[in-house]
């Protein structure tokens, strides 16, 4: 995540975002976060008012209207930021969508300052993942096929390690779509928890891959991105999960997306990480992965305690 002062000039697609959809002028912007399709903006209209404001490119797939739509489908079940605004903001098909300001305080942050204990947050984020897995899923909500998520680790990862992830691979792809489809968060770790108001209630944000899919892929992936593998984590947040999960297929999405996240991983200390992680979830699992062929940056990764 990268910052910068809340300072004017405002960006212009920012400012038209506001102007647009809104109604009101923006005065200073800080920006929060920057990905390959999106842009996420702290700002300050002249109103008074502080609002965020999420740029998405035209080459996005989910968008400002699908991350709109997803807020709203799971609204009544799980706290989320209020829906301001959204649209498309210019002739190219870029959209933006603007929701209230929260405030910066996050469940990650509250684990790294001590004020919330790591177990804690990992039982609120279970909590909070079961909460969002109840609300009701219309039928015309465009899912997220697997083999979608499943052709994305094919173009990026490499063809030996994947070749060694066929067993989870196959688990993963042998359920139709259709089975037991929840609203998935797409996103579940403890910086996407936003700790709101005097009662520091917990509040879901980013909904960017938000859609219809299976409960295991998105508890997976809580998992996996808050490193929640020892049996105390593990514990905490699936204690705190309301519903019954598939062991067989978290396991095997657990690994598909610690492959995942192995192979987008910059190189240095975070792919040291990921793969430290990925070793030890074969060890653990091995039934999930071929054998291994020696390559030096092949996976070995673990298996989960209940």
């Amino acid at each position: 995540m990268t910052t910068s002062p809340l300072s004017a000039p405002v960006p212009p697609m920012v400012s038209r975002a506001c102007n647009l959809l809104l109604g009101s002028p923006a005065k200073a912007a800080e920006r929060l976060a920057t990905g390959s399709r999106t842009a996420v903006y702290r700002v300050a209209l002249t109103a008074g008012s502080n609002v965020i404001v999420k740029l998405y490119s035209h080459t996005a797939r989910r968008n400002a209207l699908t991350e709109a739509a997803a807020i709203r489908a799971v609204s009544a079940a799980v706290p989320v930021p209020r829906v301001l605004g959204y649209g498309t903001t210019s002739s190219g098909g870029a959209t933006a969508l603007v929701t209230s300001d929260l405030g910066p305080s996050t469940l990650g942050s509250a684990v790294c300052s001590g004020s919330v204990p790591r177990l804690q947050a990992l039982r609120d984020l279970g909590t909070l993942l079961g909460r969002t897995h109840e609300a009701p899923v219309s039928t015309s909500a465009p899912r997220r096929p697997v083999i979608e998520a499943v052709a994305s680790l094919s173009r990026r990862c490499p063809s030996d390690v994947l070749d060694r992830l066929a067993p989870a691979l196959a688990i993963i792809t042998d359920t139709p779509d259709e089975a037991s489809a929840v609203w998935c968060h797409g996103d579940p770790h403890l910086d996407n928890v936003v700790l709101s108001g005097t009662r520091q209630t917990r509040h879901l944000v980013d909904f960017t891959d938000a859609a219809p899919g299976r409960r295991e892929a998105d508890v997976a992936h809580a998992l996996v991105m808050t490193d929640a593998h020892s049996k105390w984590d593990q514990h905490a947040l699936l204690g705190a999960y309301p519903h019954v999960v598939n062991d067989t297929h978290l396991a095997a999405w657990s690994a598909v997306l610690t492959v995942s996240c192995w192979t987008h991983a910059s190189p240095g200390s975070n792919r040291t990480a990921w793969s430290n992680r990925l070793a030890e979830l074969s060890r653990r699992t091995p039934h999930l992965f071929r054998p291994h062929s020696g390559h030096p940056h092949a996976p070995r990764a673990r298996r989960r305690a209940r």
